[in-house]
């Protein structure tokens, strides 16, 4: 006996209790005719619903408000670059420029050193030429037969010579060295003179016209031209031979 729940059709299926379907078309019996089913039309894709015009004009300014601020946004990097492209540029010039001042400031100071130098250099030569001249004019005060080596050598240059030769000294050095130096020369045609017109400390030699300056003013002067100075013994002095 059939189950109660089961229904029975008769000829109609209700559309609830139906499921997917295709159609079908019935040909012949003998399958000549015999037709594939349709596949099912693809989807159509549902248009958008229309829009409002209130609608199209949000978009269009949206759009408008975007374009906008795609472009404040590409100005300012550019301008940003622009600004740091000159910012290095001024950088780089202003870098060479104060480069070029510092090397002329450099320059300057270096030519001012060296003049410097040069000056100081002179001024040590200076004070060291007082110096000697104060400590030649203490060591003739205070030992006088500091000129003999003077002499010696002197009367030696012309006396080697076999010529005779006539000294002069200043008179205080004359009664000083006269009796040492005439034994030195005993025999040598030498003849000695006090002239008080030759300064202290000094001698004049002379022999068959030729003389030999031995004065402390000539001798200083000799050698402080070693030295590329020009000085004179009487300079800073107090006008003493001594």
């Amino acid at each position: 006996m059939p189950s109660s729940n089961q229904r029975v059709y008769s000829r109609f299926i209700p559309s609830e209790e139906v499921g997917d379907f295709t159609h079908w078309k019935f040909g012949a019996v003998d399958g000549s005719g015999l037709v594939e089913p349709a596949p099912d039309a693809e989807a159509v894709p549902e248009l958008p619903p229309a829009l409002d015009e209130a609608q199209q004009q949000a978009l269009m300014q949206a759009a408008c408000d975007e374009a906008y601020a795609r472009g404040v946004a590409q100005g300012e990097a550019q301008a940003t670059l622009e600004w740091q492209r000159r910012m290095d540029d001024y950088v780089a010039n202003q870098g060479q420029e104060a480069a070029e001042r510092i090397n002329a400031v450099v320059q300057s100071l270096q030519a001012s050193l060296a003049d410097m130098q040069q000056h100081m250099a002179q001024d040590m030569l200076h004070l060291a030429c007082d110096i000697a001249r104060q400590v030649l004019r203490h060591e003739l005060s205070v030992n006088p037969n500091a000129v003999q080596p003077v002499v010696r050598e002197a009367v030696g240059m012309l006396v080697s010579e076999g010529r005779p030769a006539l000294v002069r000294l200043n008179p205080v050095d004359m009664e000083t060295m006269a009796g040492s130096l005439r034994e030195e020369f005993d025999g040598a045609a030498v003849q000695w003179m006090a002239d008080a017109a030759v300064p202290a400390g000094g001698c004049l030699v002379e022999s068959a016209g030729t003389v030999v300056d031995g004065s402390l003013d000539k001798r200083w002067q000799r050698a402080v031209a070693a030295l590329g100075l020009e000085s004179a013994w009487q300079d800073g002095g107090d006008g003493d031979d001594h």
